[in-house]
């Protein structure tokens, strides 16, 4: 797994937008190893989650190139920080690789666990960003084939990812309690966001990647909020279990069992 560096490397060529066929997005609950069941209405796949679990995002490229997946998370960008853009840096997948982002991505070596948690304590939430909780989205760009020569083409050295600025963390974190209080009364407590979990190794290397075109060639997305919102909104079938009490339920009085 690879962090792209060069984000703003020429787009020369592009490509229409296709969707199904490029990347696949799938939510891993870490706490019991399932793959979380997409349910669809309305065009949308929604998945989910429970509170205080750890989850991971499986990637998976269906392609037989590389691809550069721009991975959005509560329209925060999972390794900068930053209010998400397809234009951003992201994970660079080999051809026909799948792997799983544990979490927000603190350096070449650490992420901070992606958990499930209530809106006003999510990351986005925290950073003055509520308007987007609830959306797990990648931009999937397929990567630039070099002009074929005679001569065998030169390798393509990475170069180091440039350091954030120090004060950007702290900046966000003198805003944090504001911005809680904004998301509290703006949205539902009872929704779910994504948390800035507890730190965790998870280590990548660094690449070059030159996008095909300045468009993505597919986005995908996955709505995520608990199991009891989602049955509320019709988006999951209350179970029988749950169905309410009928006055008329039978016919005729029965002898109730001996004891």
């Amino acid at each position: 797994m690879r962090i792209v560096l060069a984000t703003a490397l020429a787009a020369l060529f592009a490509a229409p937008l296709q969707a199904g066929t490029l990347i696949d997005l799938a939510v891993v609950d870490r706490e019991t190893g399932q793959v979380l069941t997409q349910h669809h209405r309305d065009g949308r796949a929604h998945v989910a989650g429970a509170p205080d679990h750890r989850y991971a995002i499986r990637l998976t490229n269906r392609s037989g190139g590389r691809v550069l997946a721009v991975l959005s998370v509560d329209g925060v960008n999972a390794v900068t920080g930053e209010t998400a853009d397809p234009g951003q840096n992201g994970y660079v997948l080999g051809p026909w690789e799948t792997t799983e982002i544990l979490g927000w991505r603190k350096s070449l070596d650490e992420v901070a666990q992606f958990t499930f948690t209530a809106l006003p304590d999510s990351y986005a939430a925290l950073t003055g960003r509520p308007d987007d909780v609830g959306v797990i989205g990648v931009a999937a760009f397929r990567e630039r084939l070099p002009i074929r020569r005679r001569e065998p083409a030169p390798k393509i050295a990475a170069e180091a990812m440039p350091a954030p600025p120090a004060t950007a963390h702290e900046e966000k974190a003198q805003s944090a309690d504001a911005a809680q209080a904004q998301a509290r009364a703006a949205r539902p407590a009872e929704r779910l966001g994504t948390g800035h979990g507890e730190r965790e190794s998870s280590s990548v290397t660094q690449t070059r990647f030159v996008r095909a075109s300045d468009r993505p060639a597919e986005q995908v997305a996955v709505w995520y909020d608990s199991y009891r919102n989602l049955v509320a909104r019709g988006i999951i079938a209350r179970p029988l279990a749950e169905r309410a009490p009928q006055p008329f339920p039978g016919a005729f009085v029965a002898d109730p069992p001996r004891r």
